[in-house]
């Protein structure tokens, strides 16, 4: 079982942004920026290449309503996605608000907010999903 699927589960403590019958979405807790977004799928699946067509397709229309939502709440130029994968043998998407392809740059290093900050993005992200 994968850190992201005890996540799921609810055997580890996360920052919830969305959830369906077949993703979850929550707060990278050591994100590139401020508002950078995990969306994964319920099923544990290494490569999101192996995903069922149907996953891999839903994914992206789960992800966008976050998209939208990240590129309100925090100043950017849009949201970013980006799919590394090698953390966690689980699939994943990264959505990340950017305003330049650096800020992409997974070799840089990573923030590492307080709680509040963390419940903080929280709010703003889902307050505009509600």
């Amino acid at each position: 079982m994968t850190i992201f699927s005890k996540i799921i589960a609810g055997q580890i403590p996360s920052y919830k942004i969305a959830e369906n019958n077949r993703f979850y979405a929550f707060l990278d807790i050591f994100p590139l920026v401020k508002g950078h977004v995990l969306v994964i799928p319920k099923t544990e699946v290494d490569n999101l290449f192996d995903l069922g067509d149907d996953y891999l397709s839903e994914i992206l229309v789960f992800a966008r309503p976050i998209a939208k939502a990240i590129e309100q709440a925090f100043p950017c130029n849009r949201c970013g996605i980006s799919v590394v994968g090698l953390e966690v043998p689980h699939a994943h998407v990264h959505l990340i608000p950017i305003n330049s392809a650096d800020d992409l740059n997974f070799t840089r290093g990573k923030l590492q907010p307080t709680p509040e900050e963390l419940k903080d993005a929280q709010q703003k992200i889902t307050a505009l999903l509600a």
